[in-house]
């Protein structure tokens, strides 16, 4: 039995109403692991999803394009604090799995025991960790081949290991990568396992409706008990407001919008809890750029394939290798001009290696005064600072055990280069800030689960406290900072609150 595809409709066409007995917002890690596994469960499900349904033969070729097409409101948003950080997520169908490095690692064990003993959550490890065997094996997880590692791979590999460092090549959702460096586009070769390549066209195969183009700016309630979502279509090339949409459910809503969008969607939605868009935590990050005699040509292969966790508990920091774009790059490098020219002409010689900090520091989701964008407050406090700060120290050592001649560590007020004698200078750099180009990836927590409902929003089956067919299923629910990479989990927590659904 085959499903539906509905996308755009004009202001001028008649709304559009349909009905599942699952309706599922979103369809990145979470919304389409909970939409398969429902479909798979024999229900009807119907993804509803903000962002176009874009095949890989029309991903963008650069980082302008990957901003308009696949990111959300181009990438605009930023942490309102003493810095402004963009934050990083999609809006496309399959979420931010279209536009991330497909990583894939396991939830650590101490993650499970911090969720039992801090939180109350109990019997989760088991299933999680069968199901990610599962999708390990659906997903073709395989670690990053030699004909795909690329030159600053290989280098990050060595550095590290001269510095006796426990690292490796990472594992990730990808078939037969060929190491084009087109993560941060979307993969058009089709090896990156993207959910829009996978769990959406068979939750349609399988009978389910698909709806894109389609912002929720509702879920619907009779009571307490969900019954459904609306919202109006919007125009994927000129933001114009399309016709309205209604998809009612005869069973449940799953809210799987992102670690941003779900709390406000439920809070615009009337749900009232004091922890609603409270503990925000993310991975902050930046990358030190090495410079080597020799051409590195990052963008050749995987555009992540090396990590190292050996940092995750002290000082609190991931080290990964990161491929950027020339334009990127353009915007990392200080200066204008001639002088910003003669600085670019270095771009094949150039290696960026980042590192993103298990911060403790917590901020705040809620939505704006006279919009319903997201608003997130955060900033990272003197401790996480320092972790930052080291993570630089470490990511510069590791370069000049590679063999680079120079680093850019891109700090404001410091030089614009260091050679490998001056790395001490690092141990003094500012504590503010406003002094680094950093961004925040791997988000987590604005609807965590919990117990309490006094101090959260959802139990351990993902249903939202005081409300009934309500369930929320991506990294909002995820109390603390894992340390990793956040999609195994997601996709995991997932697959077990879907399961929860059915066997109810």
């Amino acid at each position: 039995m085959s499903g539906t595809h509905v996308a755009f409709r004009g202001a001028g066409e008649a709304p559009f109403e349909g009905e599942a007995d699952y309706v599922v917002v979103g369809s990145g890690a979470g919304g389409a692991a909970a939409a398969v596994t429902l479909a798979r469960g024999g229900a009807r499900v119907a993804i509803v999803e903000a962002g176009a349904w874009r095949d890989p033969e029309h991903y963008p070729n650069s980082a302008y394009g990957s901003m308009r097409d696949l990111m959300d409101d181009w990438g605009s948003q930023v942490t309102m604090g003493r810095a402004f950080w963009p934050v990083v997520q999609a809006r496309t169908m399959g979420g931010t799995t279209v536009i991330n490095s497909a990583i894939c690692v396991r939830t650590p064990d101490d993650i499970f025991a911090q969720w039992e003993s801090v939180h109350g959550l109990s019997g989760l490890r088991t299933r999680m960790l069968a199901h990610q065997d599962v999708l390990e094996r659906e997903l073709c997880v395989e670690e990053a081949a030699p004909p795909s590692r690329g030159r600053s791979n290989l280098l990050a590999k060595a550095g590290a290991d001269a510095l006796g460092w426990d690292s490796h090549y990472m594992r990730r959702y990808v078939k037969g990568c060929e190491g084009s460096g087109q993560c941060l586009q979307g993969c058009k070769k089709l090896r990156k396992q993207s959910t829009n390549l996978n769990y959406v066209p068979e939750t349609m195969s399988r009978g389910g409706l698909i709806v894109s183009c389609a912002p929720v700016s509702r879920i619907m309630f009779e009571g307490r008990r969900a019954v459904g979502v609306r919202g109006r279509f919007v125009n994927p090339a000129s933001r114009a407001a399309g016709a309205g949409f209604v998809v009612r459910a005869r069973k449940a809503v799953v809210v799987a919008a992102s670690v941003t969008h779900s709390p406000v969607l439920l809070m615009r939605s009337g749900v009232r809890n004091k922890a609603l868009g409270k503990f925000f935590r993310a991975h902050p990050g930046t990358g030190v750029f090495g410079c080597y005699d020799e051409p590195v040509d990052m963008n050749s292969g995987a555009t992540q394939g090396w990590a190292s966790t050996q940092f995750r508990e002290r000082p609190g920091l991931k080290l990964e290798t990161l491929a950027i774009p020339p334009e990127l790059v353009a915007s990392r490098f200080s200066g204008g001009g001639i002088e910003l020219m003669k600085r670019l002409a270095e771009f094949r010689h150039v290696g960026m290696w980042c590192h993103a900090v298990r911060a403790e520091s917590v901020g705040t989701i809620s939505h704006g005064p006279w919009s319903d964008r997201p608003v997130v407050r955060y900033t990272l406090d003197r401790p996480d600072m320092e972790r930052f700060r080291q993570g630089m120290i470490l990511l510069a050592k590791q370069h000049f055990a590679a063999g680079a001649r120079a680093i850019v560590p891109g700090i404001q007020g410091m030089p614009f280069k260091l050679g490998p004698d001056e790395v001490g200078l690092l141990e003094q750099a500012p504590l503010e800030p406003r002094k680094y180009i950093a961004i925040l990836s791997h988000l987590f927590g604005g609807c965590v689960m919990g117990r309490d409902a006094a101090s959260s929003v959802t139990d351990v089956h993902g249903r939202v406290h005081g409300h009934e067919g309500l369930v929320v299923a991506d990294a909002s629910v995820i109390p603390t900072n894992l340390g990793v990479n956040p999609q195994h989990t997601i996709m995991a927590l997932a697959r077990t609150f879907a399961e929860d659904l059915l066997a109810a």
